[in-house]
Order: C-alpha cells, then sequence, then structure tokens
C-alpha cells in the first residue's frame, strides 16, 4: 500500500496541567486565545483560529508518560510584534528563558515558560507570511 497523501497540518496540542486554572489563565489572558469549547471543569479547549490547544487537568492517579515536549511555537507578523510581545511579557511577569534573538532562516524569537513549566516559543518567520 502507498502512503496516503499528506496531513492537512496540526489541529491542536492536548497538554495535561496540574496547575489548570494558571495555564487557561496564560493561554487566555497573556497569549490571547479565546476559550473555543469548555467539555467540563477538566477540560477546555483554546484556539487562535486554525491552531488549537487543549488543556486537561491533570489527577494524581494519572500516571505520567515518558514523551515530553520540548517546546511549541506562537507566530507573530513582525519583528517589532515580537520585540512588543516581549515586553509585555516582562510586564506581566512570564518567566523568560531569553531575550528575542535572530535566526540565520531571518527567523527572530525568544523562549518563556507557562505556569507548568512548558517552553512556549513566540517567534516571527518570514516564510510563513
Amino acid at each position: 500500500m502507498t502512503r496516503p497523501e499528506p496531513f492537512l497540518g496540526m489541529k491542536h496540542l492536548a497538554l495535561v496541567v496540574s496547575k489548570f486554572e494558571e495555564c487557561e489563565y496564560f493561554y487566555t489572558e497573556i497569549i490571547g486565545m479565546k476559550v473555543l469549547r469548555r467539555a467540563n471543569n477538566n477540560l477546555v479547549y483554546l484556539t487562535l483560529g486554525q491552531d488549537n490547544l487543549s488543556l486537561g487537568r491533570a489527577h494524581a492517579s494519572r500516571v505520567h508518560s515518558e514523551t515530553s515536549v520540548d517546546h511549541f511555537g506562537f507566530m507573530v507578523r513582525s519583528k517589532e510584534e515580537l520585540n512588543q510581545w516581549f515586553e509585555f511579557m516582562k510586564e506581566q511577569g512570564v518567566t523568560l528563558l531569553d531575550t528575542p534573538h535572530d535566526h540565520s532562516d531571518g527567523a527572530r524569537s525568544f523562549h518563556c515558560l507557562d505556569p507548568e513549566g512548558h517552553v512556549v516559543q513566540p517567534l516571527y518567520h518570514p516564510s510563513t507570511l
């Protein structure tokens, strides 16, 4: 059997978090995502249009797997906007891991932490515009 057509893209990323309310605040109030749907008190779906993130509340009885996510990125429209995000997050008390820096491919980014410790990368990349 031959491989089917490539996937169209990624629909969502699902995170299990122990700091559920803090993470929901971070992604809605700091990042600017909107609540797409609240399935129940332990599961919320957030969106930025085409890109979706689900947050599920971790329970003490849940056994965590050994898989991990290195980081995930959110696109911005320009290098100037990226710098504005950096200043905004600094003002909001977000843990910043580095400062905005240029990449050899023309991109520019920085890294920060969400309340659960996931690395988030705000990113400008000219090839996506």
